[in-house]
């Protein structure tokens, strides 16, 4: 019997869009199995200093309902080695703006000690939730001035 292939990837998925599903899909088809890590908003308050404007629940029911994910669990960490131990994947989902960075050089290596792959996917370029956030601001802040 064959083993099942177990997937995990991350992200806050805030203002869920195209690349969000984009990734997704992609991590999904290369796995039996995809667990998708949504960061917690106290996690995301700490690292980017900002609140995310979907709320932690709302934004784990959304990537929660997508066929593409098996499985949602809280990212209250960003240790990817530590997580590797509470979940035991076997293949790791990342974007490829982090390809060959010393923090992603080190999990890699890491993992692969226990046998698990890193796969990098590209991003969405021409989508992203800061860049939405900007245009929203914008056109906030446009109509404001206009009052």
């Amino acid at each position: 019997m064959k083993k099942e292939i177990v997937g995990y990837t991350t992200g806050v998925f805030d203002l869920f869009h195209i690349g969000h599903l984009n990734l997704l899909q992609n991590a999904k088809s290369n796995c039996d199995r995809l667990i998708v890590g949504v960061s917690t908003d106290e996690l995301v308050e700490s690292y980017k200093h900002k609140k995310p404007i979907i709320p932690f629940v709302e934004r784990t029911e959304i990537v929660s309902a997508l066929k593409c994910v098996d499985e949602v669990v809280a990212q209250t960490h960003r240790d990817k080695i530590a997580a590797y131990h509470e979940i035991k994947f076997d293949v790791m989902f990342v974007g490829n703006d982090w390809k060959g960075s010393d923090l992603f050089n080190m999990v890699e290596a890491e993992l692969a000690e226990n046998g698990v792959k890193v796969v990098y996917f590209e991003y969405t370029n021409h989508v992203s939730s800061t860049a939405l956030k900007a245009t929203l601001q914008a056109i906030y802040d446009a109509e404001t001035f206009i009052r």
